[in-house]
């Protein structure tokens, strides 16, 4: 679902040539993707404000350097009409606690009835804003009958939006890097050199930016920074709903502090085994089985721009994604529209099916020479608004994380081995989802976590679900990561898009909330 990712992992690049770096923000905003255009819910009773501290007996047995941290009041203040808001100070460091802190950003909607509790949500990316996604969308990540059980929490992880921040480019300068190609004749060589020298450019100008903060912004981090919100909500376990890489950040909490995770749903899981180059294969051909169904779909329909099959209709995808490629397109706004750009654009309504008549119109008024509906598109992806301002720092923070998550290999002969796997598993995206791994290597920070599998030993049950059509986080994830820990329970959402609460169906709905206000646990393997 992020408004992520996704998840989910699109590799991002300073600037973007067709091959080397997919739009990136697509995969951000998973949980956001398919309810971008909900309106805000704003029938929350007014919060609870003023200054609170943890009840004791939530704190647990915290080592005495960060105790501090799990004992600060915080100051709740009513914002945003129907919510309360509060910064939480975590440290920068957890090996050096006392060296500095940091800044964590939350909101809460505060329980329409008799609170057992607090659900802490996370949207994806990494990079997704939790304090958006309550504020804009709380009908969509928690049921009227959740809300009216629980206190709902959104937090923007460490490096994210309104916490402390990776700060890289401005909007200018977003603006003018989306906008860049690569020259379409540049050899092999050529363009390897190009992308280097720009990956290296901003690399050095997001340390110069961010500062130290950029060496922790890994997800281990954030996990135990969520330890310390559970403790200031003073629930003695956590309650957590995350979708995408908030997966992720959840199954790397319970596997950090298995006798403090509770009631864990993780929805559109990704698969913590798997390095880079896996899940970037993986989703290539998530993408490409995603447009298949897309075509397939649109063929069934009286306005359909494509003809013939679905292999045909696929092919037509890939010669226009080819002629933007040979001469980049310009919206109605006068900016340019480079493949890269477009392919964002074109990425997004894959998320969620109920968006696939808003992409057959933008390939539509595309084919007609009018390129401006795929761009919105693509601003949507990127969290731009029509006055040129970013609304988040999606960007910067995905590529962040990821380079402290995973090692990457950039070694130009196995890139190249790479790209043609990647091509091999989705002839429509593949080319552009190549070459991710120069992006980190000039990274002023080294990779400080790697692949493992999570076992949890000793959680409650954790609810893992999987959705048998999602692009951006594959099926079999959600399987592997249900089998690697412990007391993983598997839930299938026989659908399209992107994750599958508050986008599915009554059968996941209930299964859920059942899990949440009850104690319920699904049985394993069930189908919806």
């Amino acid at each position: 679902m992020s408004a992520g990712t996704a998840p989910h992992r699109f590799r991002r690049g300073p600037r973007r040539r067709a091959r080397a770096v997919l739009a990136a923000a697509a995969a951000v905003v998973v949980a956001l993707s398919g309810c971008a255009l909900l309106a805000s819910d704003d029938t929350a009773d007014a919060p609870a404000t003023g200054l609170e501290a943890a009840d004791p007996t939530a704190i647990g047995d915290v080592p005495g350097d960060l105790r501090s941290f799990y004992t600060q009041e915080v100051r709740w203040e009513s914002c945003e009409g129907s919510f309360a808001c509060a910064t939480i100070e975590v440290p920068l460091d957890y090996g050096d606690p006392g060296r500095s802190s940091i800044d964590i950003a939350a909101i809460r909607s505060d329980s329409t009835g008799e609170a057992q509790g607090t659900i802490l949500v996370n949207p994806g990316g990494p990079g997704g804003s939790g304090v958006n996604i309550v504020r804009d969308s709380l009908d969509y990540v928690a049921s009227d009958r959740l809300r009216e059980n629980y206190d709902i929490l959104g937090f923007d992880p460490r490096g994210v939006n309104r916490s402390s921040a990776v700060t890289c480019y401005t909007d200018a300068e977003q603006d003018e890097a989306r906008q860049e190609s690569y020259p379409a004749d540049a050899s092999e060589d050529e363009l390897l050199a190009l992308m280097t020298a720009d990956a290296r450019e901003y690399a050095d100008l997001c340390a110069e930016r961010t500062g130290e903060l950029l060496g922790f912004v890994d997800t281990e981090s954030a996990a135990r920074d969520m330890d310390i919100l559970r403790a200031l909500v003073s629930d003695e376990k956590l309650n957590y709903l995350g979708f995408s890489y908030g997966t992720q950040l959840g199954a790397t909490y319970a596997e950090l502090f298995p006798d403090r995770a509770g009631r864990l749903v993780l929805d559109g899981a990704i698969d913590p085994s798997l390095g880079n180059e896996a899940i970037t294969l993986g989703q290539a051909g998530g993408f490409e089985r995603a447009v298949r169904a897309y075509v397939a779909a649109c063929l069934q329909g009286d306005e359909c721009p494509y003809t013939g099959t679905v292999g045909d209709g696929v092919r037509q995808i890939q010669d226009l994604f080819a002629a933007v490629e040979r001469e980049p397109m310009t919206a109605g706004d006068g900016r340019l529209v480079p493949v890269s750009t477009f392919v964002q654009g074109f990425i997004l309504p894959l998320y969620d099916n109920r968006n696939w008549p808003t992409l057959t119109q933008a390939v539509t008024a595309a084919l007609n020479g009018d390129a401006s509906d795929m761009l919105y598109l693509a601003d949507l992806a990127a969290e731009r608004s029509p006055d040129g301002t970013y609304a988040t720092n999606s960007t910067a923070a995905f590529l962040a994380v990821n380079c402290l998550d995973y090692p990457m290999t950039s070694d130009p002969a196995q890139m190249l081995a790479d790209e043609q796997e990647l091509m091999t598993a989705s002839p429509t995206f593949g080319r552009f989802l190549a070459f991710g791994g120069i992006t980190c290597a000039p990274w002023t920070y080294p990779p400080v976590l790697a692949p493992a599998p999570l076992r949890a030993e000793g959680a409650d049950p954790i609810v893992v679900i999987g959705t048998t059509g999602d692009p951006a986080t594959p099926f079999e994830w959600s399987t592997a990561l249900a089998e690697q820990l412990e007391s993983g329970v598997h839930v299938t959402w026989q659908g399209e898009g992107h994750t599958a609460y508050g986008r599915s169906n009554d059968c996941i709905l209930d299964l859920v909330d059942d899990y949440f206000i009850d104690g319920t646990v699904p049985k394993d393997d069930t189908r919806c």
